[in-house]
This record gives C-alpha cells, structure tokens and sequence, in this order.
C-alpha cells in the first residue's frame, strides 16, 4: 500500500526555520513527481511546491517562492520542504502528496508560525 509520512512540523517565530520530511512507501518512488500542499484554519488547500522524479524540475507558488525550498533523496524515499523565513501566514497544516493510479496525501504535519 502507498503510505506518505510527514514529520518535522513545530511551532517557531515569525523569521525562523523549519525542515519538513515525507517518508514515502509502497510504490517506485522515484517514478512519480511529489508535491507539498498546506491548509491554513479556515481555508482551503493551498499548493506550495512540486518536484519531478528526477529533481531536474521544481516549481513553487508565489507566496513561498524564495523562502521554502523542495528536495527529494530518491535512495531514501524522502521528501523534503526546508521553510526559511517564516511568517504567520505560513501556519497550517503541511501534507506531502503524489499522484499514480490516484492521489495519495500523507496526515499531515502542523507548522505554527507566531
């Protein structure tokens, strides 16, 4: 079975950093393209950054573009989203997620940015 793991989420002030990691299972995972998602309280998701197979293509949204960073370590089946300068905007909950058959979403990682 596809499994999707996030861990790394805290709590930190406004200007700090966090690592995100997605620990990815049951399926050829270097295949398939990977993407970070996020959901702040009381919204909808929101796409944050995506990945190819190969990490020879990435592509952020605007309102992270310049501070997070996505990375893939293909031997380890792991995902990565390193946050740099953090703001309160950037609170919600993190989920890691691909795409095969069909979508697959981790649980989810809390980040509290204050």
């Amino acid at each position: 079975d596809v499994q999707l793991v996030e861990s790394g989420g805290g709590s930190v002030q406004a200007g700090g950093s966090l690592r995100l990691s997605c620990a990815a299972s049951g399926y050829t995972y270097s295949t398939y393209p990977m993407g970070w998602f996020r959901q702040a309280p009381g919204k909808g998701v929101e796409w944050v950054a995506v990945i190819d197979g190969g990490s020879s293509y990435r592509e952020y949204a605007d309102s992270v573009k310049g501070r997070f960073t996505i990375s893939r370590d293909n031997a380890k089946n792991a995902l990565y989203l390193q946050l740099n300068s953090l703001k309160i905007d950037d609170t919600g909950m993190y989920f890691c997620a691909t795409v095969i058959t069909d979508g697959y979403w981790g649980q989810g990682t809390q980040v509290t940015v204050s």
